[in-house]
């Protein structure tokens, strides 16, 4: 955005007040303390789950014992350093015998390797005091795995005394333990990193074979503290009751020795104790309450990194309340929309890939749905319209100088600089069709609905034409001779990757729009010969990626558990299939010569889908007639696209599956939200809304909210609402003439 309008946008800001004008007009005028930064120091703050912390290990040997459930250590939830909660050490040393106890990092998506720093910190608490001699030695890796494998570049430290660095632990008192990187030697056959350390290991040391316990919090790299400047006080602190949680903003200067903001509550006029923390550059705070009807009170105060804190915040209070399906559904948008509008890259406007992650990585498909999102804030009043084409405004600079490769953008962007990321190799360097395509979809519902009198909004329609005219589908073709489009190409590699799109699957928007182009299309015809091909190559890709021959002509014509699929592979895939495609361009529209409807073939997707989670033939927890929607999200071990099949189902319950099929499946949809916020809120409940991911089994909660899938949630259940994007999308002329020429097609696929 040019310096002209920025601070039109900040004005345009403080006026409204659906999200806090105030709070987000301070939130742009503050210094940006990004928390990239934040996770280049933290290694461990506080857990998601309750029991156990998911990033950690614990093994005891002989006779000797280390507190653990299932292999994990305990959460400690009553003595804490940054509420709400801690790690519990227990352990007792025996002669003969051994234990281990570690601590990895926080690992979610995208986090970039290393941290800065010279020093570790740590803070522990004994409850009974533990003499210099008998506490545990530490071992560091710059390995998840710690200590069990020495692979190049994995190394781990020689074992290091703790008594050395706490002396003697004194009882029911927090003391910080400080570390000098520099103290530590390799263990290992490789040098030690110690700017790429991922664990720490607690480890028997002297066999006194006495019983001890230590609370361990706020795990952290950093440099000595160079600032003792008092911290202001947060301001104008609000707070606003909604079912089961109540949300608070406040207003924010961010100094660089800022390294939390401590939010304390009382409930039905008790003292005020703290709850949580809120990282920099947030000023939200959800408190998950768990019931409607209680009334509670909030002060905040900022931090720094030696816990001192700043004067307390004004006082603020609310009380959870009832709300009626119609409220659930505004609750719920609002929040998903947040990622997109709080959560945007500054510069560009474009959505991350994941938050936290890596905050120079823009997605270009999730924020073609972040502007199909952006549409639904505007027309439910989360943000003033003008607001909305600001945005725009500032995403279609950003696209309109960022790198193209015939018109295509690529999957990844930085969004300060808009080059290509390559973020999943080498090979990625270049256009992505796919990606584009979901950009596009959001584009052309934005241009229809941004298409005023307005000369701001007069420049934007002919701005996104412009884009839209400059896409060269038929280039991606290949060849004027191929049957199929072809997802990437590269100036350096050119059609290396040579991955063909074939459906069923979630890129069905690709060949529309491609079909749809007024300067750059291809023929109707490709629908039947690339999109549903019947050649063996496509027989056998829909094979390849299903691991199964149902649906690999594209029609499937199967019943599963009694409900028959026209169009699908296997169980009919993950539920995005019925997604991405499908945000702007109404299924209702669309049918071929393998279904009559691609709406109602969706809604059996997403039935089939629920019927499957309801019989849980892998006995996963958590599975039911509320809690359903296998689909693509973060997992316990990165990244799944889970599928209702014995192969693709890993456990993890995805809030997006049944809630972007609310125009499909209403009722059941509407069972699942008020289960995933009501019953599982204290875990998933967050400034995004849901978090991206449960895993019941493995009692693992992701830590991250991703851009492909927040905004799937806002649009699916705006156009079960009111239609409203789907409206605006099919609004286009050029998405009627494909219409027209894709029922020409058919009629000619029909011919002997």
């Amino acid at each position: 955005m040019k310096n002209t309008s920025r601070l039109s946008f900040i004005c345009n800001l403080m006026v409204a007040t659906p999200l806090g004008g105030l709070a987000l007009a301070a939130l742009l005028l503050a210094p940006q303390i990004r928390a990239d930064d934040y996770y280049r120091h933290v290694i461990f703050d506080n857990s998601l789950t309750h029991d156990t912390y998911y990033f950690s290990h614990a093994y005891a040997n002989g006779q000797s014992f280390v507190e653990q459930l299932d292999g994990r250590l305990p959460v400690e939830a009553r003595t804490f350093r940054t509420p709400p909660n801690a790690i519990r050490l227990q352990w007792q040393s025996a002669p003969n015998g051994g234990w281990n106890a570690q601590i990895s990092m926080l690992d979610f998506r995208n986090r970039r390797p290393g941290v800065d720093g010279r020093n570790l910190y740590f803070w522990i608490y004994a409850p009974q005091a533990i003499a210099a001699a008998d506490m545990p030695q530490l071992v560091l890796s710059t390995s998840s795995e710690g200590l069990q494998v020495a692979e190049f570049p994995a190394s781990f430290s020689a074992p290091l005394h703790l008594g050395k660095y706490t002396g003697n632990v004194p009882a029911a008192r927090w003391i910080e333990v400080r570390i000098p990187l520099a103290d530590i030697a390799s263990a290992s056959i490789y040098t030690f990193r110690p700017e790429y350390i991922q664990s720490l290991t607690f480890a028997q040391g002297i066999a006194d074979n006495l019983r001890h316990t230590l609370i361990v919090d706020e795990i952290r790299v950093a440099d000595e503290p160079t600032s003792r400047v008092s911290l202001p006080a947060p301001t104008d602190l609000h707070a606003t009751g909604y079912d089961r949680h109540i949300e608070l903003e406040w207003n924010a200067v961010e100094p660089a020795n800022l390294a939390r903001y401590v939010i304390y509550r009382s409930v039905n006029g008790g003292n005020f104790t703290p709850i949580g923390i809120q990282i920099p550059g947030i000023h939200r705070y959800e408190d998950f309450l768990g019931k409607s009807g209680v009334q509670a009170r909030y002060k905040i105060t900022a931090a720094d990194w030696s816990y001192r804190e700043s004067p307390q915040s004004n006082e603020a209070g609310a009380s959870t309340r009832a709300l009626s399906d119609d409220e659930l559904l505004t609750m719920m948008q609002r929040a998903c929309f947040h990622y997109y509008w709080e959560g945007a890259d500054p510069h560009s406007g474009m959505a991350r890939e994941n938050i936290p992650g890596d905050e120079r990585i823009v997605a270009t498909g999730a924020s073609g749905f972040g502007i199909m999102s952006l549409i639904v804030g505007v027309d439910r009043h989360f943000i003033a319209r003008a607001q909305g084409v600001e945005r725009l405004t500032r995403i279609v600079n950003f696209l309109e100088h960022a790198d193209r490769y015939h018109g295509v953008w690529s999957h990844y962007m930085n969004g300060n600089t808009g080059h290509t990321m390559p973020v999943f190799g080498m090979y990625d360097n270049g256009g992505d069709l796919v990606e584009t395509s979901f950009l596009m979809q959001g584009l052309l519902a934005a241009r229809q609905y941004f298409h005023g009198s307005d000369p701001a909004e007069q420049s934007l329609y002919r701005r996104i034409t412009q884009l839209w005219n400059t896409v060269e589908w038929d280039w991606y073709r290949q060849t004027p001779q191929s049957d199929f489009l072809y997802w990437h190409w590269s100036p350096q590699w050119a059609f290396q990757i040579h991955h063909p799109l074939i459906g069923f699957n979630e890129v069905m928007i690709t060949y529309l729009l491609s079909i749809a182009s007024p300067t750059h299309a291809v023929p109707a015809s490709m629908y039947y010969s690339g999109w549903s091909s019947q050649s063996e190559m496509a027989q056998h890709y829909r094979e390849g990626w299903s691991g199964q021959k149902d649906g690999n002509h594209y029609s499937n014509g199967n019943t599963y558990y009694g409900i028959k699929l026209d169009v699908g592979v296997g169980h009919g895939g993950p539920l995005f299939f019925t997604h991405y495609s499908f945000m702007g361009f109404d299924p209702h529209s669309l049918h071929d010569r393998f279904t009559a409807s691609y709406f109602e073939n969706n809604r059996n997707i997403a039935l089939i889908n629920r019927a499957y989670s309801i019989a849980d033939p892998k006995h996963y927890a958590g599975y039911g007639p509320d809690a359903w929607g296998l689909t693509a999200s973060d997992g316990p071990h990165g990244y799944a696209a889970q599928a209702p099949d014995e192969r693709d189902d890993i456990g993890n319950i995805t809030p997006t599956g049944a809630l972007a099929s609310f125009p499909y499946t209403p009722e059941a949809s509407m069972a699942a939200l008020k289960h995933y916020y009501r019953g599982l809120g204290d875990s998933m409940w967050g400034v995004y809304g849901l978090r991206d991911a449960i895993n019941p089994t493995d009692h693992w909660v992701s830590p991250i909210y991703m851009g492909l899938n927040q905004a799937p949630i806002v649009v699916m259940i705006e156009n079960y609402r009111t239609g409203l994007v789907w409206k605006n999308f099919m609004s286009n002329p050029e998405i009627t003439e494909m219409l027209k020429n894709l029922d020409d097609a058919t009629v000619e696929q029909h011919r002997p």
